[in-house]
């Protein structure tokens, strides 16, 4: 346990150091998108790229894989809608509540996290996540979130800016880039490969070092009391839930013929017992839901976690 607290400590210890930098006024808020803009226009899609690339694409496309970590998110999604959603919290609410709790941090702290944990093989079942997160996952909740509209277009609106949150998201491109190198066997030129070596090297530090700062910006901003019944539950179904889920109908999966390798099960064991992603806050904010309770969620998962996943791989490895 102790040697895996050892690898994990680090990636929290950073988020930790991102918090307080925001909440000591080290680090101005005015920075804060400066950073996120980096790191999600730079630094993660080099670092995506890069794990797609050196990943075979047979790897990336493991029907089984993709059956079984989809079929979870969708439970998760439609589970967490039917014990959250009440007179207080009407659909956008629950929606954005419901992806925090199905969307795990795999970008920013999964991948590298994992594959300092279990090798480089890690990598492209953690991708693989990826990829269903953003391109199902976060469209489903986002429509979702729009039936609270009473206009007779709000389906086809939702689906519409659905759409086109996944056509200017860099980081399913970078991937499937990444995946067309390697079923192409193209390699990029040296100083080219240097420079994308770099972003990428930067990612996984300044990401978490965002996340905990953006955390830390969420809370202060926040002035609304928010009752701990609607954001802990939902934090303990990220934490607790969501990787039961994934381990149960994995086994029953495998049990039933589905070509699942174990080792692909446990990486994506894991990464549903990851935090929940930061950048949910940044989406709910930009639909109008409660972000202040969506920063909370992501906040106590986060804490949470450095306990619930360092057991957790205890328990897998």
């Amino acid at each position: 346990m102790l040697s895996i607290l050892l690898i994990t400590f680090p990636f929290f210890a950073l988020v930790l150091c991102g918090y307080l930098a925001a909440r000591r006024g080290l680090l101005p808020q005015a920075a804060i998108p400066g950073l996120n803009t980096f790191v999600l226009y730079f630094a993660l899609p080099c670092m995506l790229y890069r794990f797609g690339a050196n990943t075979p694409v047979a790897q990336l496309l493991d029907g089984g894989l993709v059956a079984v970590y989809l079929l979870c998110a969708l439970i998760m999604v439609a589970f967490t809608i039917a014990v959250t959603r009440n007179l207080r919290i009407g659909w956008n609410d629950a929606s954005f509540g419901a992806l925090v709790a199905a969307f795990p941090n795999t970008g920013f702290m999964g991948v590298p996290l994992l594959v300092a944990l279990l090798g480089a093989q890690a990598a492209g079942p953690a991708i693989v996540t990826i990829v269903v997160d953003l391109l199902v996952t976060s469209s489903l909740c986002i429509a979702l979130s729009r039936l609270d509209s009473a206009d007779i277009h709000g389906a086809e609106v939702a689906a519409k800016n659905a759409l086109k949150g996944v056509a200017l998201n860099p980081m399913p491109w970078a991937i499937l880039l990444g995946a067309l190198a390697s079923g192409l066997g193209l390699a990029l030129p040296g100083p080219v490969l240097q420079t994308v070596g770099l972003l990428a090297d930067a990612a996984s530090p300044v990401a978490l070092f965002t996340i905990g700062a953006v955390l830390a910006r969420s809370q202060m901003n926040s002035v609304e009391t928010i009752p701990l019944r609607d954001y802990v539950p939902v934090a303990l179904i990220k934490l607790v839930l969501h990787p039961l889920l994934v381990g149960l109908v994995g086994l029953g999966a495998i049990q039933l013929g589905v070509p699942l390798q174990p080792f692909a099960l446990t990486v994506i064991v894991l990464v549903a017992a990851l935090p929940s992603a930061s950048n949910v806050s940044l989406l709910a904010e930009r639909f109008g839901a409660n972000n202040g309770r969506i920063a909370r969620i992501i906040l106590v998962s986060t804490v949470l976690a450095f306990f619930t996943f360092s057991a957790a791989v205890a328990l897998l490895t």
